[in-house]
């Protein structure tokens, strides 16, 4: 049976036949230029937003199998939200050689958000398209010119019971006021994407020179959590790089309780409010050990924004709804420049893009990115913390085409990968930021997936999330 998350909220809005509204150039002064509505596919936005609908939809996910189907009789609504901790790949490998399962019974839900870039790294179009068994065909999201926002979706609080035996409807709001938006979606959990979060926050009190990166942090848990670790001591950084390089909960669970320690959790999830975030908070965390982090909630839209400050691009990069500018200097430059070198030593280079797999006929290949050096062994094999891959990644990287900084994340029902494509001198130009949300996690595999090689790391998702990085890439090559 699979393990059960919060309870999300209920009822279908009307599905609309909408189109993208797109984001200009800027202007010489970096200001979000004003630009047309979209017009019925003559405008590149709107063709962006589009061919990313069609992506989506040409993955044809009807054929995953489903290792924990929905039992007969089950109840529409979680008693208890359950923790939803990355589990140790070993037991998941024992889960899958004892499960016989089922195909998937109705569509999945999806959130995928594209940026493009330009060359100076600000935002010249926003796509966002949302897949559900109430819009198995995808549907586009209406995005704001200036905010980069939409008003138009009620996002639900996810809850695996409710996708399984409701319909994938939710019933529990994420945004107060959303009860009349014409699409209706329940947001797939975020798992270890979350931690971009977690980064924010801990860099926005070292801009604040309330946190020291380079100073000690003792993590000393006053109700010990299984999954948080034990008392251990460290410097912020190395806490940081851990937490996004290696995914590893430990050191988030640390970084999670000096955010409590200082009283700024409330305080973070007001400025991704402020800042025109809404989506993104952190909520229901545990201050004595950091641990607990069911209540975390991201769009696929507000999180490609978070990648965008990150990122870095001049001038103006979006208006929040009251007409503030939203520039780059949410973050200092050292801080972006730190965040940006943590997300491109990414070591779980397994989703959007499949580079630590290189050589294999399964899973495909995803965004040719180049594999970071610092996981690779002499040998040409990839090694990450206690996750060996096995495979020799040198002639993938002979080929690669970009840079992917990114972050991913995987629990049993969820599958998330968000991050910065950049070319490399030479290839095909692209500059974009991709955000991948979906609820086919670890329970979710492809008929055709192969056994795991004992003593390597197991592949975590259906393929169908590589081919969609790859597709979703040539579309970004082709448009420059």
């Amino acid at each position: 049976m699979r393990l059960r998350r919060f309870a999300a909220v209920p009822a279908l809005a009307a599905l609309v036949a909408a189109t993208v509204t797109p984001v200009a150039a800027a202007d010489a002064a970096g200001n979000p230029a004003t630009v047309a509505e979209a017009d019925g596919g003559g405008n590149p936005a709107a063709r962006l937003a589009e061919a990313i609908r069609q992506a989506v939809v040409a993955q044809d996910f009807k054929d995953v199998i489903d290792l924990t189907p929905p039992e007969p009789g089950l109840a529409a609504r979680s008693a208890e939200p359950v923790e939803k901790y990355d589990g140790y790949p070993a037991q998941r490998t024992a889960r899958l050689a004892a499960a016989a399962g089922k195909p998937l019974h109705q569509t999945p839900n999806l959130d995928v958000a594209v940026i493009e870039l330009d060359d100076a790294g600000r935002p010249r179009a926003l796509a966002d398209v949302l897949l559900s068994p109430q819009y198995p065909q995808g549907v586009v999201v209406p995005v704001d010119r200036r905010t980069l926002s939409t008003d138009q979706v009620r996002y639900r609080w996810w809850d695996d019971t409710e996708w399984d035996v409701n319909g994938g409807r939710g019933t529990r709001d994420v945004l107060a006021g959303r009860e009349n938006a014409p699409i209706d979606f329940s947001s797939p959990y975020p798992a270890s994407v979350l931690k971009l979060m977690v980064g924010f926050g801990v860099l926005r009190l070292v801009d604040q020179g309330r946190v020291a990166l380079d100073g000690d942090y003792a993590y000393e848990p006053t109700v010990p959590r299984p999954a948080c670790g034990g008392k251990q001591t460290k410097t912020v950084r190395q806490f940081f790089d851990e937490m996004i390089t290696k995914s590893q909960n430990e050191s988030t669970c640390a970084l999670i309780k000096m955010i409590h320690d200082l009283k700024a959790m409330d305080e973070l999830n007001e400025s991704f409010a402020r800042l025109g975030m809404p989506t993104l908070m952190i909520t229901g965390t545990l201050p004595e050990n950091g641990g607990r982090w069911i209540g975390s909630n991201m769009s696929g839209i507000d999180t490609a924004k978070l990648l965008l400050l990150v990122n870095g691009g001049p001038g103006v990069l979006w208006r929040t709804a009251d007409g503030k500018a939203v520039t780059r200097e949410a973050l200092s430059r050292s801080s972006r420049a730190f965040f940006l070198k943590t997300l491109g030593d990414q070591g779980h280079n397994e989703m959007l893009s499949t580079t630590n797999w290189c050589g294999r006929d399964y899973p495909a290949q995803g965004i040719p990115q180049v594999t970071p050096k610092r996981w690779v062994q002499p040998d040409g094999t990839v090694t990450v913390g206690d996750a060996v891959y096995g495979q020799d990644v040198r002639p993938c990287d002979a080929r690669a085409e970009v840079t992917y900084a990114h972050k991913n994340g995987w629990v049993d029902t969820t599958g998330s990968d968000a991050g910065i494509v950049k070319s490399l001198r030479g290839k095909d130009k692209r500059n974009y930021i991709v955000v991948v949300f979906g609820n086919l996690g670890t329970d979710y595999v492809d008929p055709h997936r192969p056994a795991d090689q004992p003593g390597l790391f197991p592949v975590l998702y259906t393929e169908k999330y590589a081919k969609l990085g790859k597709a979703i890439d040539g579309i970004m090559t082709g448009r420059r």
